[in-house]
C-alpha cells in the first residue's frame, strides 16, 4: 500500500475515502468470484480461498455497518498479494 502513500494500519483507519474505496474493490472482486463460480466450477475450485472471497463480498455487502478494519487491512497485507500471484497463473 505504500504506493498510496499508506504504510501502516493506522494511516488506513483514518482515510476514509481509502477504507471505502478498498472494500468496494474487494466486493467487486467477491461478485466476480461468485460469477466464475455460476459460470466455471472447475475454475472456481482451482482457487484457493473463493468461497471465503465471496463469504467476503457478502459480508461487505450485507453487514456494512460491521466491518472490521483489522480484518481488511489483514487481507490487503496477507491475502491479496497471494490472489494477485494465483490468478496470474491461472492467466498463463
Amino acid at each position: 500500500m505504500a504506493a498510496n502513500g499508506i504504510n501502516s494500519f493506522s494511516q488506513y483507519t483514518k482515510n476514509k475515502l481509502l477504507k471505502r474505496g478498498v472494500e468496494r474493490n474487494l466486493a467487486i472482486i467477491g461478485e466476480a468470484m461468485n460469477k466464475i463460480k455460476q459460470s466455471d466450477s472447475e475454475l472456481f475450485g482451482k482457487i484457493l480461498h473463493a468461497r471465503s472471497i465471496v463469504a467476503l463480498r457478502n459480508h461487505l455487502v450485507h453487514a456494512y455497518d460491521n466491518v472490521s478494519d483489522e480484518n481488511i487491512w489483514s487481507i490487503l497485507i496477507n491475502h491479496l498479494p497471494k490472489l494477485r500471484i494465483e490468478v496470474a497463473t491461472l492467466l498463463k
